[in-house]
Parts: C-alpha cells; sequence; structure tokens
C-alpha cells in the first residue's frame, strides 16, 4: 500500500470555498505528522459550474472524481438555484456512486453558545445523528397531482432495501 494518497477536492459553493482549504491544512498537518502525502485536484462541480455549462458537473464527472483515493467535498447551494437542483445533480450521483450511504452528524455543545440546553455542559452532550444518505428518501419515487390547483397533493415514498437496512 503507497503512503501517498490522492484527494479530488469539490469546494461547491458559499462556504464550502472557505471550509475546503481550510480542511486541506489540516489534512496536510496530519499527513506531516503521521508520514503520508496527499495530493490534491481540484474540481469546479457547484451551482456556480452550473451557471455557465448548464449543469452541475460534465458528463464524465463521475468518472473523473473516481481517478483518486478521496473526494472531499466543502458545499453546495446558490441564490437562484433550487436546493433540488444541486442534490440530484450532484450530491445524489456522488453517494450512489460511491456508495457513501451515511450521514454522520455528531452533536455537541460548543462553549459561549446560548442554547436550550443551557443548564448543561459539553461534557453532558453525547448525541450522534446517523442517517441515510442514499435510499429512504432520496429514491426518486413520488410525484404531484393537481398542480397549481388548491387541491395539489405530493407523494414520496421512501426505499429502504435489505442491504440498506442491513448496513
Amino acid at each position: 500500500m503507497s503512503n501517498r494518497y490522492r484527494i479530488n477536492l469539490v469546494p461547491g459553493d458559499g462556504i464550502g470555498k472557505e471550509v475546503i482549504p481550510e480542511g486541506v491544512k489540516v489534512l496536510n498537518e496530519l499527513a506531516a505528522q503521521h508520514g503520508f502525502g496527499l495530493e490534491y485536484q481540484e474540481f469546479p462541480y457547484s451551482c456556480e459550474y452550473r451557471g455557465r455549462h448548464g449543469r452541475m458537473m460534465p458528463e464524465d464527472g463521475i468518472e473523473r472524481l473516481s481517478q483518486c483515493d478521496a473526494i472531499y467535498l466543502g458545499a453546495v447551494g446558490y441564490p437562484g438555484v433550487p436546493d433540488h437542483v444541486s442534490l440530484w445533480e450532484l450530491l445524489i450521483p456522488i453517494r450512489r456512486e460511491f456508495q457513501q450511504y451515511i450521514s454522520v452528524r455528531p452533536v455537541c455543545l460548543l462553549p459561549g453558545i446560548r442554547s436550550p440546553l443551557a443548564n448543561r455542559t459539553a461534557e453532558d452532550i453525547n448525541f450522534i445523528v446517523v442517517r441515510e444518505n442514499n435510499e429512504g428518501e432520496y429514491s426518486e419515487i413520488g410525484g404531484r397531482i393537481y398542480s397549481g390547483t388548491d387541491m395539489e397533493s405530493a407523494n414520496q415514498l421512501s426505499v429502504f432495501s435489505r442491504r440498506g437496512v442491513d448496513r
């Protein structure tokens, strides 16, 4: 196994462009401390990219991203671009192709921040939200009826495969 790793960076939009460079600094420090190397290639896939090219990433975008050991994705979303566009044109294709099926969200109480948990300390909070990232509400099964009327209704089917539930 090589001790050099290639990471494809997708800063995306907004805060992603600020977070990714700072995260790269942390990764570089870890690499230096633990004796491995990192190479980066940045990809401009984002809502801004969509504004210039009509899509969130090129047709071979997934293939380009696959030529690495890891993908480091910032954030996507941009004024004037509906959330479902960035979700279905960039995030879901990446999640599905690379089986990024888990979203882990640790919860902690930050010192100095007002919270409904104000009488608790950071040591009192030990909570992690784990949610499905590919299946469930991301099934693409659903639709609308009576669009544009006062009877307009939407439905969405959640799908959970045996493999997805077992993992």
